[in-house]
Parts: C-alpha cells; sequence; structure tokens
C-alpha cells in the first residue's frame, strides 16, 4: 500500500508496510500514482492521457527508478504482519505501567473533564499511602522479567495529595534493588498547588512532569476556571514559565483545543512565545451535543492549522530555535516494533489505572464504568473477559484500520474514544482518525523540510519494523 499526498511544496510518497518514505519530484510523483500493474509503455500512455506533458524518454528513465525501488521492497510492500499480529496478541502480558489516581478531586472546575472536575462521577477521595504501596506492589508482582516501570501521578489533581505522592516515590525507590526494578515516576498537574519546593523535588525525582493548560489567557479561563468561575490563567501561567526554566528534566505544556478556538496555532504560538519549548495540544473529545464539541465541519478548519503549524515550527527550527511539538514527533529510524505499533497502547493489559480505593481499570479514560473494573490491587485481576477484549484491540481487528495508511503510527486509536462514540472499543473514532492522518502528513513534511538542517536529525528512508 502507498499513500501519497503533497504538503507545504513537497511531493511525498509513503509506502506504509515497509514505512519507507520517498520525496521525489512531479514526474516519480505522478509515475507512482499510475504504476501497479502497468508497464513503463502503459504508464507513459497514461500519463499522456491525463495530459500530462513529460517527455517519453524521461517517463522510462524514471519508471526504472520506480521499478528499483519496488524491487528493493520500498515501494508498493506486501503486509506481512497482519497474521502474525494474532500470534503477537496470544502472548502472556505483563503489567508495565500504572496510572495511579492519587486523587479524585480538583481545585478547577474544566469544563471538558471527562473526570467529572476530579471526581470521576463519583465521591471526591484522596489515595491513601497503603492504597498506593499495595498499588505498587502489585506492579512488581505482575511485571515479570521486566525492569523498568512507569507510574503516573494522576487526578483530579495530584498536588492536592502531594505527601502520599512523596511516601509512594521513596517506597518505590527503597525497593528497586531488592526486586529489581527501576521505576520511572511521572505526575501530571494544573498548576494551582506548584511552588519552587515542588520544582526541587521534581528535578530529583519525576522523569517528567505534564503541565495542563490550553493557550491563550481568554481560551483557558473559558474552558478551565476555578471552583468559584474566575479564570485560571493569571495564576498558573506564571509558575509554569518559572518551572520551565528551571526544569532539570523531561516536561511538556499540554493544552486542549474545542470548537471555542479552532485556530488553535495561534494557542501554540502563545506557549512559544512565553518560553516553552515542549508542546502538546490536543483536540478535545466530547459528546456531540456539547457546545464545544468538534464537529465533522470543523476538520477542514483544523487541518489548515495543522498545516500552518507545522510551516511555524520548520522556520523556528531553520532560525535554530527548535520547538518539540508532540503530535508532530514520529520516528523513521527507531522506536516501537511492528506488533506495538498495530495493537496500541496496552490499556486494559500492560498499562492499567487504579482509583484511590485501589480499584483497577484498563486506563484512567475508563475509571467509574463499573463494566469495565478489573479487579483490584489486592486479589489482582478477576475480569478476564474483558483483559481478553483488550488482548485482541489492534488494527487488523477494526475494518476502518485495515487499509489506513496511517495504522503503522497510530495503533488504531484510543480504545476509550472508540467506546464513547461506537460503544465499542474495536471500533474507531472517526473525527480523530482524520485528525491523526493530517498530523502524520504534516510530521513526514517535517522530516522532509528539515533533514539538511544542522542540529535536526535527518530523515531516514527507511523505518526499521523489527522487534
Amino acid at each position: 500500500m502507498v499513500h501519497q499526498f503533497k504538503n507545504n511544496g513537497y511531493n511525498i510518497v509513503l509506502d506504509v508496510c515497509s514505512g519507507s518514505v520517498h520525496v521525489v519530484d512531479d514526474l516519480v510523483y505522478d509515475i507512482i500514482e499510475v504504476f501497479e500493474g502497468r508497464s513503463k509503455e502503459e504508464v507513459a500512455a497514461k500519463l499522456k492521457e491525463e495530459g500530462k506533458e513529460y517527455k517519453e524518454e524521461d517517463i522510462y528513465s524514471a519508471y526504472g527508478d520506480v521499478q528499483s525501488l519496488v524491487d528493493a521492497e520500498q515501494l508498493f510492500t506486501e503486509d506481512i504482519f497482519q497474521t502474525e499480529i494474532l500470534d503477537f496478541k496470544k502472548r502472556k502480558t505483563v503489567v508495565k505501567a500504572l496510572c495511579l489516581n492519587v486523587s479524585h478531586d480538583c481545585n478547577l472546575a474544566c469544563k471538558y473533564c471527562f473526570a467529572g472536575q476530579g471526581e470521576y462521577h463519583g465521591d471526591r477521595a484522596l489515595m491513601s499511602y497503603e492504597v498506593g504501596k499495595q498499588a505498587l506492589d502489585f506492579l512488581v508482582a505482575n511485571s515479570g522479567s521486566r525492569k523498568n516501570l512507569e507510574v503516573d501521578f494522576f487526578g483530579g489533581e495530584p498536588l492536592m495529595n502531594l505527601d502520599v505522592v512523596k511516601q509512594l516515590v521513596e517506597y518505590g525507590r527503597s525497593i528497586e534493588e531488592e526486586k529489581g526494578k527501576k521505576f520511572r515516576f511521572t505526575l501530571t498537574t494544573n498548576g494551582v498547588l506548584l511552588d519552587d519546593d515542588f520544582v526541587e523535588y521534581a528535578n530529583k525525582e519525576l522523569k517528567n512532569v505534564v503541565l495542563s493548560i490550553d493557550g491563550r489567557k481568554e481560551v483557558n479561563d473559558r474552558m478551565r476556571p476555578t471552583r468559584n468561575g474566575k479564570g485560571s490563567y493569571d495564576i498558573i501561567m506564571p509558575k509554569f514559565k518559572e518551572f520551565a526554566k528551571k526544569r532539570q528534566g523531561e516536561y511538556y505544556i499540554r493544552g486542549t483545543f474545542t470548537h471555542n478556538n479552532l485556530d488553535f496555532c495561534d494557542d501554540v504560538v502563545n506557549f512559544i512565545e512565553e518560553g516553552f519549548k515542549e508542546i502538546s495540544m490536543e483536540p478535545v473529545v466530547a459528546a456531540p451535543e456539547e457546545p464545544y464539541a468538534i464537529r465533522e465541519e470543523d476538520v477542514p478548519v483544523i487541518k489548515e492549522q495543522y498545516d500552518k503549524l507545522a510551516k511555524i515550527l520548520v522556520d523556528k527550527a531553520k532560525e535554530g530555535k527548535p520547538v518539540n511539538f508532540f503530535h508532530f514527533n514520529i520516528d523513521l529510524a527507531g522506536g516501537p516494533c511492528v506488533y506495538k505499533r498495530l495493537s496500541g497502547c496496552g490499556s486494559g493489559t500492560e498499562y492499567l489505572a487504579v482509583t484511590p480505593w485501589g480499584d483497577l481499570y484498563p486506563c484512567h479514560q475508563f475509571v467509574g464504568q463499573e463494566d469495565f473494573k478489573l479487579g483490584d490491587v489486592w486479589h489482582g485481576i478477576d475480569n478476564e473477559k474483558i483483559v481478553e477484549e483488550f488482548k485482541c484491540n489492534n488494527v487488523y481487528a477494526k475494518d476502518k484500520c485495515k487499509n489506513c495508511f496511517a495504522r503503522f503510527y497510530c495503533s488504531g486509536g484510543c480504545a476509550a474514544n472508540a467506546y464513547q462514540f461506537h460503544n465499542k472499543i474495536l471500533e474507531a473514532y472517526d473525527i480523530g482518525c482524520e485528525l491523526e492522518q493530517k498530523r502524520i502528513e504534516c510530521a513526514l513534511m517535517m522530516k522532509a523540510a528539515l533533514s539538511d538542517v544542522p542540529g535536526v536529525a535527518e530523515m531516514s528512508q527507511t523505518s526499521e519494523y523489527k522487534c
């Protein structure tokens, strides 16, 4: 399968099943469009029929170049993974990551919050040290021979339970050598309680910190008010700027755009102007009846914004001021093996969420939906039926994904979003698919545009899909 597209003056051809990416001239681009199943004479005749004015000798020469790529298995490569993924999904899985909901409470009242303003549509609660300790013990016991384990402190707002976070990190560190494990702790915060002491602590113990804010002041304050209805931007932006300056380790600032700010490129630019270099801007996922939900008619505008943003980021990189935009990250030379790429994030099998009471769910977005409760951290997983359903979650199990060019990069999308819109995880969220396809095209364009820029990773022609 081949996917061709034009973006910002580049003709780009992606050979889906090999991962090869080619930046080509107009002639080769047009030949590839009509190449499959045709001789060079037939290709020349087809191009002439379509009104393309190329010299016959040039067509024949370029045809030979295309054929060389086919012979090298870098164009029109067969999909050899569909049968193998079934065996991969049957393998015994281990738990490698937990999302600890240390706080089912929040000091903001974000209108789009899937957690119901922190309480997950239930009771407000903070995780106790005893529950968190048992969760870490559960992770270690169910991680098999895997050494590196990940724990994300989440909420609600986890800084409302910072003492327990610190106790759990201390406990995790205390058992690493004995258990032969290494914990990677991360935390997501809205910043209201962020202070200098936390910055110092984060630099010492937290591998990554996610900072939640939506962009420009008017955009953020519309959707992320405090509990008393006032805006939060002026409270948190100064803290985030100071955090980014002092941060010794990974971080990124994460925004959400909605129907109300389809010009989200300006929000990303606002982040850049405020000094941030690690940025994510996510489309909101909300029920269609919500006034802020992304609608199908918004998609063309959003795609234009992605193109605009990609061009801005290319210019920034060429100026020696690169910015890392999360959704335009694409690894052509390494990254996860093909089976991981095709089977998704591991929710429900390798990645689980834990409530303040110790209940286990497939991920943080399923928390509170009782049909998806898997068990608890004391007794382990007892809802094997749901686990088996998540184990079968891969792109070949979804009709919409089987022939999609993006399948090796998006892994079939988010199971929680699919369930929200289609009431089953073996589906795909349509708007999310369209936006992901566009982001991949922009990412590939950026690789092409920056391939010869010093200090920027060169574009690799072929992905490594091996495990």
